[in-house]
């Protein structure tokens, strides 16, 4: 029986940060070795970081990376190290993972399907290796000699266990690679990734890991990269390690720590008996040019026991609510360490959007007290100097989020007590500062000076857009004083909704430099408050001042009640959330056409007629076209599933355009037909 003990390292890098990504793999090595561990799988372009972007052409860039894992390689004495990193070779960029072994570099594996979808944009930086083909890879060393290493698609042969590589999108196709490694004798396929964070993805990733673990009869090593690493996009990190069809080890997700470590071992000799087993194994005798050998010797091993991963929250029925706290928590804490601000400012209007980030900036602080402690806070926001008096003196994570979010809640006539209430509810019950900042004043002011420009009065009747924009933008010079003066970042509160149709006023509520919300659509917003309300994430306790929040009907506030005595609402602006969220979905999401979407939407709303569901189509249609140019101003999203608009990085769409007239044409003369009816 050769059991070797395996690990796989979820870790937290950032582009260009040399120093504290290099120092983030050394203590991946040094934790492992001190698990016992003979191999560690590291992440996909873990030392130069995922999102470098255009930079990955710069030589120095590529030439800093090769560096950095020479460097590694030395710490690598009786450990075998697969690691991602950029790699030029023949005029051509490829995404590559380096298997290290007993402190030397073994060779590269190139990655066969890039990734180009979505968020992805890697056929702009990478080739794609070709399958079964090899190469000598040549790098000039500093005394002028010439070092050729082994490059392309390859089994290592270390110490008498084959070792094989899909990286990342690899495990995503339907031909991935694993099924030929497997023919050529692998026994471990170790996977360097940077998957990036979507509701319901983990269960699919852990899913490939586990089946091709069986379906190969290998040991299958799954890493991952862990948080915000360069702005937009959270990793979730979820080291996996499967073998024989059984998930073994499951390491934790959304962690705040810079290195997160799972550990099992495995049974070589098992799961080549298993391949034996099996009629369909067909070896591959003619793959042995494939195979690159190197000497190595795996300590024995005697067995340990197996112990299933532990329950945790992402086995509980709420593992939504949960995966988009825990997320949208890290990717706050992330961007506030790594942009090196002073803390969070939120402009709290008394409704679920400013609330929701009010209490996502919240539980990042209590997320992070949990996880690292207040030494492990104080040392990952070493600038945050207001922070580090509040814990001298004994102050806990509520303390904390004094110090590092402070709120607004800024009136006009038209702002009721019940809003200003729930704003100042919310923030006392979470332990924010928080402000009352009167912009009546300036708003009435703008007013009067246009109106003695043009000569004369502006109305509601003729002039709702424009005074109800300049009370949304009357409130921007005053939020973003108090955010310079916090020398914090100024979150725009719009959601996905509210973007998808321009429901929001640029340079008013749209003012800011993250939109920690643009990913998530408003109904879910909602229900996400209902249950911060009552339940909250696992070891936090719920913010039952949020049905102050919650009571309410979502509205703008931008405008005197009609001459009905109705208030303003958002969803009599637009229509009901629920139906926009449809729409959006069948006609951006599946990209339907507006008959299409009707036909789609009829069976799901059978209260409503025909017509009126062809109304609230064109409504959004229209409102899709005529706002592109918004959605292509609004601060840095989170991404959070393939539901986003965000065109810089999911969805793209013409600023300017012919807004489907012929569509919606179609549209209205299908219902006008009776072929809507039901």
């Amino acid at each position: 029986m050769r059991l070797i003990k395996v690990a796989v390292a979820c870790v937290n890098q950032t582009p260009f940060a040399w120093d504290e990504n290099f120092a983030h793999l050394r203590m991946a090595i040094d934790h492992a070795r001190a698990e016992g561990a003979t191999l560690l799988c590291l992440p996909e372009l873990a030392i130069t970081g995922y999102a470098c972007e255009d930079a990955f052409f710069m030589d120095g860039l590529q030439d800093t990376a090769f560096a950095q894992l020479e460097a590694l390689a030395q710490l690598t004495q009786g450990m075998v190290v697969a690691v991602g990193l950029p790699v030029y070779h023949e005029k051509a960029l490829y995404n590559a993972a380096a298997l290290l072994a007993d402190g030397k570099i073994v060779g590269f594996v190139a990655k066969q399907f890039l990734a180009g979808d979505g968020i992805h944009y890697e056929p702009r930086w990478f080739k794609a290796w070709p399958a079964g083909e090899i190469d000598v890879l040549e790098r000039t060393a500093a005394d002028g000699s010439i070092r050729r290493f082994p490059i392309g698609d390859l089994v290592f042969d270390i110490g008498d266990v084959r070792i094989g590589f899909e990286i990342c999108e690899d495990a995503w196709v339907a031909n991935r690679p694993g099924m030929d490694l497997a023919l050529r004798g692998a026994d471990i396929l170790c996977n360097p990734s940077a998957s990036h964070f979507a509701f319901g993805k983990f269960t699919v990733r852990q899913r490939f890991v586990v089946e091709g673990s069986r379906a190969f009869g290998v040991a299958y090593l799954y890493a991952n990269l862990m948080g915000n690493e360069a702005g937009r996009i959270i990793y979730d990190g979820g080291a996996l390690v499967a073998s024989g069809g059984e998930l073994v080890a499951r390491g934790r997700r959304f962690s705040f720590h810079d290195v997160e470590l799972a550990c099992a071992v495995i049974d070589i000799d098992g799961n080549r008996r298993e391949q034996a087993r099996r009629g369909s194994h067909r070896p591959r005798h003619d793959a042995e040019a494939l195979v690159v050998e190197h000497p190595f010797v795996w300590p024995v091993r005697k067995p340990e026991k197996v112990e299933k991963p532990a329950v945790s929250w992402e086995d509980r029925a709420t593992v939504r609510e949960e995966e988009f706290a825990r997320a949208v928590a890290l990717g706050l804490w992330d961007y506030l360490r790594k942009s090196r601000a002073q803390g969070y400012v939120v402009s709290l209007s008394g409704g679920a959007d400013s609330a929701a980030c009010a209490v996502l900036v919240s539980l990042m602080v209590h997320f992070a007290f949990a996880e690292l402690g207040k030494g492990g806070v104080r040392q990952h926001l070493p600038v945050i100097r207001r922070l580090h008096d509040v814990l001298d003196s004994g102050g806990d994570a509520k303390a904390a989020v004094g110090v590092l979010l402070s709120c607004a809640y800024q009136p006009t006539q038209h702002s009721g007590l019940v809003t200003r209430n729930a704003a100042e509810q919310v923030a006392r019950a979470i332990g924010s500062e928080f402000h009352v900042i009167d912009v009546d004043a300036q708003y009435k002011q703008y007013i009067a000076s246009l109106e003695g420009a043009i000569g004369r009065k502006l109305t509601w009747a003729t002039d709702d857009l424009t005074l109800q924009n300049i009370q949304a933008r009357v409130r921007a010079p005053s939020i973003w004083m108090l955010a310079n003066l916090r020398n914090a970042v100024l979150l725009t509160t719009s959601n996905r909704s509210e973007a998808a149709v321009g429901y929001a006023t640029m340079d008013g509520d749209t003012a800011g430099g993250l939109a920690p919300l643009g990913g998530i659509d408003k109904t879910y917003l909602r229900e996400w408050l209902r249950w911060m309300e009552g339940k909250g994430p696992v070891g936090l306790e719920p913010v039952p001042a949020l049905r102050f929040i919650n009571s309410q009907q979502p509205t703008a506030e931008l405008r005197p009640p009609d001459k009905d005595g109705k208030a303003q609402t958002d969803e009599a602006d637009l229509m009901p959330y629920d139906f926009l969220e449809a729409v959006e979905d069948s006609a951006i999401r599946d990209k339907h056409t507006p008959v299409e979407v009707l036909q789609d939407l009829l069976p799901r709303y059978p209260d409503q007629t025909p017509l009126q569901l062809a109304i609230w189509i064109e409504r959004f249609f229209r409102l899709w076209c005529r706002n592109q140019w918004k959605r292509e101003r609004l601060a840095p999203a989170f991404h959070l599933d393939d539901r986003n608009v965000d065109p810089r990085s999911w969805c793209r769409f013409p600023i300017v355009s012919g807004g489907f007239e012929r569509e919606l044409a179609e549209l209205r003369s299908f219902v006008a037909s009776g072929r809507a009816d039901r």
